[in-house]
């Protein structure tokens, strides 16, 4: 019987413990839904938690802890933790270092088990552990930090991955888009071309008609220039003047057959 009360007893007061970690108060009505971005709240202590012994050595200086709140995932070798044991709050905390991080785990070297517990007291398995580490504060401020800058990333990702999903979803209405473009566009081309041509024709037809009128007119010019040209009064040389009279008879023409 006085084993049963004692374990009653030790049982209120284990559940009496785990109230002493501070966390978020909760409504007591209505529904609690996960944070979505699962950030740093600053309403809870994440310097205190509480933990389960699952294994230790022979005397006690490696014990294995196991959590139901898996931040001491971001413990690192070599943190500093200070813990009690069970309901004794009243005595000096132990220190302890982490020596391996698991899942919902983690491995303790402890200097001096005695500071927290009774010397000649066996520590069991299962027994409850209240923790204090200012390091896992920090983790946990430090990995809120780097989420936050690795979400900002995500959405930068995402948002290139959602405008590149757009353009193969929507390939073939864009084809089709660029293809009715450029054959408008050919079209617009052909048409000016065309009007090119055209205007090269009537150009060419104009210019066969002034060609045909300024040949005219330069033939009119040249026979007006022929027409007006002055000739010049006085004579270098009277040829009529330097003709000599020889006196010889100027034959008949047409001349006298001759007759053999």
């Amino acid at each position: 019987m006085r084993l049963i009360v004692q374990g009653l007893l030790l049982f209120f007061l284990n559940s009496s413990l785990w109230a002493l970690v501070i966390s978020k108060d909760l409504p007591d009505e209505g529904m609690t839904t996960k944070e979505a971005r699962h950030e740093m709240d600053e309403e809870v202590d994440y310097e205190h938690f509480t933990g389960r012994m699952t294994d230790r050595d022979f005397r006690a200086r490696i014990i294995k802890v196991r959590v139901e709140n898996n931040n001491t995932k971001f413990f690192r070798v070599g943190d500093t933790v200070e813990f009690h044991v069970g309901e004794k709050l009243e005595r000096k905390a132990c220190k302890g270092h982490v020596r391996q991080v698991e899942d919902f785990h983690f491995t303790l070297f402890v200097n001096d088990l005695t500071t927290c517990f009774e010397k000649d007291e066996y520590l069991k398995r299962g027994s409850m552990l209240v923790f204090k580490s200012l390091n896992l504060a920090y983790r946990v401020f430090e990995a809120s930090k780097y989420r936050q800058i690795l979400i900002d990333k995500k959405d930068g990702f995402l948002r290139q991955l959602n405008t590149i999903n757009n353009f193969i979803w929507t390939f073939d209405q864009q084809k089709v888009q660029v293809a009715a473009d450029y054959d408008k566009q050919i079209v617009q081309l052909q048409k000016a071309k065309q009007r090119a041509i055209d205007d090269l024709i009537i150009q060419k037809q104009e210019k066969l008609v002034l060609q045909t009128e300024l040949m005219r007119q330069l033939h009119e010019l040249d026979e007006s220039l022929k027409f007006y040209r002055v000739e010049r009064q006085e004579l270098l040389l009277d040829r009529w003047n330097d003709d000599h009279d020889l006196g010889l008879p100027f034959a008949q023409r047409p001349q006298n057959l001759k007759k053999e």
